[in-house]
């Protein structure tokens, strides 16, 4: 598999998230020896970039990006079940006035 580069800066980590991918990369020569990226899986258009001297914070960064992405799916996800869901009329109790 071929090295992927960025900006001067190799792209050595990467996590998936349906049509995203964040990425970690990495450059000896850079100030901030690291960066993550957030990228479209087809596009290869990496962009928002958060850079940072040490690996640790960058791959702290990277599973908190992908994680925020996780949770905005899922609650797509549950917004698109309950449009799907047919909505029951809640029964009216008989002693109830009417409004």
């Amino acid at each position: 598999m071929e090295k992927e580069n960025n900006a001067g800066y190799a792209i050595t980590d990467r996590l998936s998230v349906g049509n995203l991918e964040f990425v970690i990369g990495q450059s000896e020569n850079a100030p901030a020896k690291f960066v993550t990226w957030r990228c479209n899986k087809s596009e290869k258009n990496y962009h928002w970039g958060h850079y940072s001297k040490d690996r640790l914070t960058a791959l702290e960064d990277l599973c908190n990006r992908a994680l925020d992405e996780i949770h905005h799916e899922k609650s797509l996800q549950k917004e698109n079940d309950a449009d799907e869901k047919p909505v029951r009329q809640a029964e009216k109790k008989s002693h109830e006035p009417e409004r």
